[in-house]
């Protein structure tokens, strides 16, 4: 099968959806199927090709997180689309990309698939400064419905996801896949010991240091600042626990959130280590006794399979999203308020052996159907119904 993916977002980029699409090229062209992809470039420079991927120049948006805006359509990236001759198109942005993707399909009669992947309402703010924000809002409900049905098969990595488009009137039908995971790469036998010894010598983290971990794009929406409250009390709660919190990431509230380490008087607790490419995430997730985030706007939330996967306790913000997933007590630990925040990190930094090892059992046994397998099974049907409908 040959598949011609759009993405607005492809490594070296990081965040959720690039590792999603990464996985999805990556898992295909392991089974032998042949897949090119087509995506904005990540620094200046010309149109390239590496790989099957199609790097087109693009304006940045410094606002945005640094993401690069191609055109919609361009005469020479469609003309090695037709040379592929793919059997299936598979878009995962509204951007420009988004655009051409539709182009391609309605230019080669080819079938379309469109997986969303993030909810547009929790990011209007970065366009209204909150200035007619409920006005933004509902253009994008009705903007949604209207992708939902340009599409020959549509994909939504989660339920919470499918129950706000039913909220927004679509009712067509929606495939559930959530995104898979290649548990391999965050084994224990991974992780290089002497590094580990070396960044916590560098991070003044002791042997008897319990370090709290949040990881991901550093954004208002990601609520960061809920666990860097939640910790700051945590700290003044049990000031003769040794702790460290680091930050891994990078985006447009860092500077925000350095402030308010500095207000709530834990700078020197806290590691802000920047963004990392995504092979050392792992090492991030060993590194931690707790895996922390307040975020309620994840459309399945990969940092958390990821940190069941490395055997890493999650704290999370209770969230719908989650349920299912994160069992409280059982899979992982849920809180609401910074002093449900500061129990529950209590709690899991108390756990005997016994309780820990069997926490980490039940989420490892709870996120096998996140695996690369599945979701390669799942998308591949997908696929199959798309074309069938094209014969």
């Amino acid at each position: 099968m040959k598949v011609l993916v759009f993405s607005d977002t492809y490594p070296p980029f990081i965040n959720g959806v690039s590792t999603s699409v990464f996985n999805l090229v990556k898992m295909f062209r392991n089974r032998g199927h042949q897949v090119m992809v087509v995506t904005p470039r990540s620094s200046d420079g010309p149109l390239e090709v590496i790989d099957n991927v199609v790097y087109m120049p693009g304006i940045e948006n410094k606002k945005l997180y640094g993401y690069r805006f191609p055109k919609f359509y361009d005469r020479k990236v469609m003309q090695m689309v037709k040379e592929f001759k793919p059997d299936v198109i598979h878009y995962h942005t509204d951007s420009m990309l988004g655009v051409f993707a539709r182009i391609a399909a309605h230019k080669l009669h080819c079938p379309l698939v469109y997986t969303y992947h993030t909810s547009y309402e929790d990011y209007t703010y970065y366009a209204t400064k909150g200035f007619l924000d409920r006005v933004a809002k509902k253009t994008v409900r009705l903007y949604t419905k209207t992708i939902a049905k340009n599409c020959t098969e549509f994909i939504t990595p989660s339920y919470k996801t499918k129950e706000f488009l039913r909220a927004t009137g679509s009712d067509i039908y929606m495939n559930v896949i959530p995104t898979g995971i290649d548990f391999s790469l965050f084994d224990s036998k991974n992780i290089d010991v002497e590094r580990t010894k070396q960044f916590k010598l560098e991070h003044h983290i002791d042997d008897d240091t319990k370090v709290f971990l949040i990881l991901g794009r550093v954004a208002k929406e990601k609520s960061m600042d809920v666990s860097i409250r939640g910790y700051a009390q945590f700290k003044e709660t049990y000031p003769n626990i040794k702790t460290k919190l680091i930050v891994v990431g990078g985006g447009p509230a860092k500077t925000e959130l350095e402030l308010l380490t500095h207000e709530l008087r834990i700078a020197d607790s806290v590691d802000f280590i920047g963004p990392v490419p995504a092979s050392d995430v792992p090492f991030y997730y060993h590194l931690a006794d707790i895996y922390t985030s307040a975020s309620v706007t994840e459309t399945q939330g990969l940092t958390f399979m990821e940190a069941m996967a490395a055997s890493t306790i999650i704290l999370a913000r209770l969230d719908d999203n989650l349920a299912g997933t994160i069992i409280d007590g059982q899979t992982g630990f849920f809180f609401t308020t910074e002093s449900s925040f500061v129990e529950k990190a209590y709690r899991i930094l108390t756990l005997s052996s016994e309780e820990k090892e069997k926490i980490i059992s039940n989420a490892l046994k709870q996120v096998d159907i996140y695996s690369i397998d599945n979701f390669y099974k799942n998308i591949l049907e997908v696929y199959q119904r798309a074309i069938k409908k094209y014969w």
